[in-house]
């Protein structure tokens, strides 16, 4: 197992790039710790896969440098990183049964035969295929697949770390949540450093211990699932995690008063951003009170999801959502407020904290 330091990684498709824009990655300084569990969230596109192919030598980063630990990994190929890498499509041999895809690596490695034979047989008894040990892969399930590629992970003793990309894109629902129980449930026995990529929100959250956010080629927050609903630095962040999404609102500021077209909010401080092109409020849905008092909402539809109802529409021109528990009534005439602990402001983006 490795602690993964990513020291000011940049990264271009380009031959020669120029502005920012050129740069896939933007640029990326943070640390892995060693026996961490991790998600890299975001949607296509923003990068999350190109840093993971960094990370296990299949690109080689435009600028800055890969540690694994103390080693300056950056010139080393896949094969010497010891990287455990399970992709969106499982790579499974049919004409191999599973015993002898799972023993693939460490015969390639010349590992002892004895050796082999205790290691994959324990190893498929974790990830609960012991019972096809002899059988052909062909004809698996998706899923069995890809318990396959994690196994060659597991199985090695040497691995520094065990990458996933997209990993349960063809599971099916019920066996992606089995999976993911099993996943943490392995990280738990034998603490490897696990990094994950996905795009689904539900993933990333269950996974990991710290989630890494990116958006647009960079990280935009690291945090626990907690801190990023409660707390998003950016606004993409608030919009991505949660459903529905963080409420986001032009306003106005004036000490510890936003203005939201004609209607005036407290804040829980006051905020002065310098120099901010474009300021907003941002309130979760959660956070949103529906009743007879506060500001007029313009409701346009009403989602009845079983514990509580969605209620979206506008306030002053901008969408809102707000969560109505179950048995609550919908007034005609509805009125919204925010609860103060739910609000944040942003300046081009990016949260202020609130001042006394």
């Amino acid at each position: 197992m490795a602690r993964i330091v990513l020291d000011h990684i940049r990264h271009s498709y380009l031959s020669n790039p120029v502005r920012d824009e050129d740069y896939a990655l933007k640029e990326v300084h943070h640390t892995f710790a060693d026996g961490g569990a991790y998600a890299l969230l975001g949607p296509s596109g923003c990068g999350k896969t190109s840093l993971l192919n960094i990370i296990s030598g299949l690109v080689a980063p435009s600028r800055g440098r890969i540690l694994f630990g103390d080693q300056d990994v950056t010139d080393l190929p896949t094969e010497r990183r010891n990287i455990a890498q399970v992709f969106q499509f499982p790579v499974v041999y049919d004409t191999m049964s599973v015993f002898d895809n799972m023993a693939f690596p460490l015969r390639n490695r010349g590992v002892d035969e004895a050796d082999i034979q205790r290691r994959v047989t324990e190893t498929l008894e974790i990830i609960g295929l012991a019972d096809r040990a002899h059988k052909r892969a062909r004809g698996l399930t998706a899923d069995q697949k890809q318990k396959i590629s994690l196994g060659r992970g597991l199985v090695r003793q040497d691995v520094n770390a065990i990458l996933f990309d997209e990993p349960l894109t063809v599971i099916d629902p019920h066996m992606k949540w089995v999976l993911r129980s099993q996943l943490k449930e392995l990280h738990k026995r034998f603490g490897y450093t696990m990094v994950y990529v996905t795009h689904d929100q539900t993933e990333a959250l269950t996974f990991a211990q710290t989630v890494v956010v990116m958006f647009e080629g960079q990280i935009v927050q690291i945090g626990t699932p907690a801190e990023l609903f409660e707390r998003p630095s950016h606004t993409f962040v608030g919009y991505f995690i949660g459903s529905p999404g963080m409420n986001v609102m032009p306003v106005t500021l004036d000490g510890a008063t936003a203005h939201l077209g004609s209607q005036t909010i407290a804040l829980p401080g006051a905020a002065s951003p310098a120099n901010a092109t474009r300021i907003e409020l941002g309130v979760r849905p959660e956070y949103v009170r529906v009743g007879r008092e506060g500001m007029p909402m313009q409701v346009r539809t009403v989602e009845d999801i079983g514990r509580h109802r969605i209620v979206r529409g506008t306030l002053e021109g901008s969408e809102i959502a707000a969560i109505l528990p179950e048995h609550d009534e919908l007034p005609a005439e509805p009125r919204v407020s925010f609860d103060p602990r739910g609000i944040n402001i942003y300046a081009d983006s990016w949260r202020q904290v609130l001042g006394a």
